[in-house]
């Protein structure tokens, strides 16, 4: 699976499900949106593997993405939850900070058997993470993934487009792997241990006050630190508690996937948000957001902070389980599929290294 194609499925709900298997993490990177520590918390086992049975060849996402904290902290639960998924005819992906390159030494036995048990690979690369673990030392290691047959990228977060640094790495990357290798570029926002440093985060591309702006991120469910299960992956959404009602989808101990997709195709108010984005129903249904959600930061917290005005939360309720509903989520879906996921990344990532996400093979100069 490459990360084209992964990132092809992202503005389809429920296609995908995001895990999250620890907060636990060796590094200790400043721009970390989770905080990740050695001491971090992670759902129990037995919820997650639970959860991941409840998965059938009916009933099932497209691709579960295994993150963190480090999932790789925990090798053999990946390993195990990865043949749960293969065998419903699904696919996984994981995502690394790349602890256990260090030193160059390639790719440690548990490790290794986890990393062949899923269909993606993606490694960190970013200033923060050099600062752990060398560039050199990581792509020894994304050589040893490829040459075991895992199809590898690498996610790589900078300060946006100018970044020399980006300029750089990307670069580097291409001089090394040439197209083996695709890249989904970031910038760092102000989550986690960057609040404090990081510039706030821009604005949506595409997103004024009356504009529709579909949520891509609330299409796929979230199971996050203690094994609730949440709508979007909003870093707010994931770590406050409790929930807002409307983002709350379950948790892996009580829950099965069947309920857990019902509830989230089925929220007339998830509906909406993917179909149109927060801004568009304060504007179409109210007098704007929330005091507390305005700004460069509003579009996730006015999502966030819906229940606070009831008269636009029922207006979106209504409209949601109308027919009219059901349609305009389809409808916003399809659109976003079909614009690919150069445009996903150009509207949610750094806009400027969007097309790597799925680079043109390099033309050899004796081809003819």
């Amino acid at each position: 699976m490459e990360l084209g194609e992964l990132l092809g499925l992202r503005p389809v709900p429920c296609a995908g499900l995001l895990m999250t298997l620890t907060r636990r993490c060796p590094l200790s990177c400043a721009h970390c949106s989770t905080s990740a520590t050695l001491s971090g918390e992670e759902p129990g086992a037995l919820g997650l593997r639970r959860f991941t049975r409840s998965l059938t060849a009916d009933d099932r996402p497209d691709v579960v993405m295994f993150t963190g904290g480090e999932p790789l902290l925990r090798p053999r639960l990946v390993t195990e939850l990865a043949a749960v998924v293969r065998a419903v005819g699904a696919r996984s992906a994981l995502l690394s900070g790349m602890f256990f390159a260090r030193g160059g030494g390639g790719l440690p036995a548990p490790i290794r058997t986890a990393i062949t048990a899923v269909d993606h690979f993606s490694a960190s690369l970013d200033a923060f993470h050099e600062r752990e673990v060398s560039r050199a030392d990581v792509f020894v290691a994304v050589r040893r993934v490829l040459d075991h047959g895992v199809p590898a990228s690498f996610h790589v977060t900078g300060l946006g487009s100018a970044d020399p640094y980006l300029a750089d790495v990307v670069a580097d990357v291409r001089r090394t792997f040439g197209d083996r290798v695709p890249m989904l570029v970031n910038e760092v926002r102000a989550v986690g241990r960057a609040v404090g440093w990081a510039a706030p985060g821009r604005v949506v591309e595409g997103r004024a006050t009356e504009a529709v702006a579909p949520c891509t991120m609330a299409a796929w469910p979230v199971v996050a630190f203690d094994g609730t299960v949440v709508a979007c992956c909003n870093q707010d959404v994931v770590d406050r508690r409790p929930v807002p009602a409307h983002l709350r989808l379950g948790h892996v101990a009580t829950d099965d996937w069947a309920a857990v997709r019902t509830r989230a195709l089925g929220s007339p108010e998830l509906r909406m948000i993917r179909a149109t984005g927060p801004d568009y129903l304060y504007a179409r249904y109210g007098s704007g957001p929330p005091q507390s959600a305005r700004g460069a930061e509003s579009y996730c917290t006015g999502c966030r902070l819906l229940g606070e005005r009831p008269a636009v939360a029922d207006a979106v309720r209504r409209v949601g389980a109308s027919p009219v509903g059901v349609l305009l989520d389809h409808e916003a879906a399809r659109r976003q599929t079909a614009d690919g996921p150069v445009a996903l990344v150009r509207r949610w990532g750094c806009s400027g290294y969007a097309p790597l996400v799925a680079p043109a093979p390099t033309v050899r100069q004796d081809a003819r």
